[in-house]
């Protein structure tokens, strides 16, 4: 199991908590300090869609140039998030073949 998160995010936090105290012992990659490349995020947006992997209701795709936030597609989403990998919603779990996407009960469920 790898999950890629932010050290200073509290849902990645309680997350990375949750799934130790389930038993799990995570591969943990930092998107900030370790980075996600172009390959991966493309394949996990062809997996569970663009609009699930970008975040863009944060505080980081709000201060981008409008001439980035248009005309998006893979590619450039992808470039955008290696970029500025926090615009990457999170925690990303890599688990059993799967991806998922966030904190919600359904990942819970899935990955606990």
């Amino acid at each position: 199991m790898k999950v890629w998160h932010l050290k200073t995010c509290d849902t990645c936090r309680k997350a990375i908590r949750a799934l130790r105290e389930a038993g799990h012992d995570p591969d943990l990659i930092d998107v900030r300090a370790d980075g996600v490349d172009a390959a991966t995020l493309t394949q996990w947006m062809a997996t569970v869609g663009r609009e699930r992997l970008l975040n863009t209701r944060s505080t980081t795709w709000r201060g981008l140039p409008e001439t980035d936030r248009e005309d998006l597609d893979d590619a450039k989403a992808a470039a955008l998030m290696t970029a500025h990998p926090t615009l990457m919603k999170r925690p990303v779990i890599e688990a059993g073949g799967a991806v998922h996407v966030g904190w919600t009960k359904d990942v819970q469920a899935a990955v606990l």
